[in-house]
């Protein structure tokens, strides 16, 4: 099965933390970048990891596997984040924080893609609310 990385995981592999467990995902099955996770990133690289982020960003790009949230995926996401806050309450989810976790919850979910995290509780949550398969990596 394909799977991706979220933002946790890339970030734990460029502050040294985990890259070699991220390669040998990436030598066992398919890997993913999801555009979400690249603008998730984008926005938090230091000037030294932008160099790294823009090779993951061609790198994907030239393999033709970039995952791109679709109108469907958004109009999910807000439907997955709408069902949290009936049942967790808003203010308790802090949605607007998960709308990012969702999009990759509902593109993953429609490809068939498995999202590899460390961020647990978000996406055991969002789970219970689509077809999302997911996997705990701890690293």
């Amino acid at each position: 099965m394909p799977v991706l990385f979220d933002s946790s995981l890339y970030i734990r592999a460029l502050r040294g933390d985990g890259a070699l467990l991220l390669e040998r995902w990436a030598r066992q099955t398919p890997l993913w970048l999801s555009a979400v996770v690249l603008a998730e990133l984008y926005a938090g690289a230091v000037a030294g990891d932008q160099r790294v982020v823009a090779r993951l960003e061609r790198d994907f790009e030239r393999a033709g596997r970039i995952l791109v949230p679709n109108l469907t995926d958004w109009a999910n996401a807000g439907k997955m984040l709408a069902r949290l806050g009936q049942k967790f309450g808003y203010e308790r989810i802090g949605k607007a924080r998960l709308i990012n976790d969702a999009l990759i919850a509902a593109s993953s979910a429609r490809t068939g893609i498995q999202v590899l995290t460390a961020n647990e509780r978000d996406f055991a949550r969002l789970a219970e609310f689509c077809p999302l398969q997911w996997q705990l990596v701890a690293t």
